[in-house]
């Protein structure tokens, strides 16, 4: 992959809502050219997807959100991707990544209501899979980053009042 490739990826993941103009800007490339190139890296899959970034702390019903590690038992000749398909069909899975290690396999997110409703997907949905040995599950108390967002703004610094 070329370096202006590479590039208006990287200032498409910061900013999805960059239009081919604004990228031609930054990166002197012809704004035809982002238009072709974006449309190219689309069809190739390389681009999956836009989304924002939601602060749900700031939303009036929030939801809950839990990393969920599990370790499991292979199937011969099925490797982790069978045990991957049927947990990525779940919508409440947010996503699902396959870990280095020895005590977990893999690791998805999870969203819910409530950690009730999360708890209980856990242990009614994953941890009867036949091919899931154990499970771990870890709320997310506070999210202070997300995707390169920092999702607090910074205190405005006060100068403390002297008096004599």
């Amino acid at each position: 992959m070329d370096k202006q490739t590479q590039d208006v990826l990287e200032l498409l993941e910061q900013n999805a809502k960059l239009t081919p103009e604004d990228i031609s800007e930054m990166t002197r490339i012809p704004p035809e050219d982002v238009k072709k190139m974006i449309q190219s890296l689309e069809a190739a899959g390389v681009i999956r997807y836009y989304k924002a970034i939601i602060d749900w702390d700031l939303v009036e019903n929030p939801y809950v959100y839990a990393f969920v590690q599990i370790k499991v038992s292979l199937e011969r000749g099925h490797g982790y991707q069978k045990i991957a398909d049927r947990i990525c069909k779940f919508p409440e899975v947010r996503s699902l990544r396959l870990l280095s290690g020895e005590d977990y396999d893999l690791e998805f997110m999870v969203r819910g209501r409530s950690m009730k409703d999360v708890a209980f997907f856990v242990s009614d949905k994953i941890a009867t899979l036949g091919q899931v040995q154990n499970t771990s599950t870890h709320f997310i108390l506070k999210t202070y980053k997300e995707d390169g967002i920092v999702m607090e703004e910074p205190e405005e610094f006060k100068r403390l009042h002297v008096s004599f």
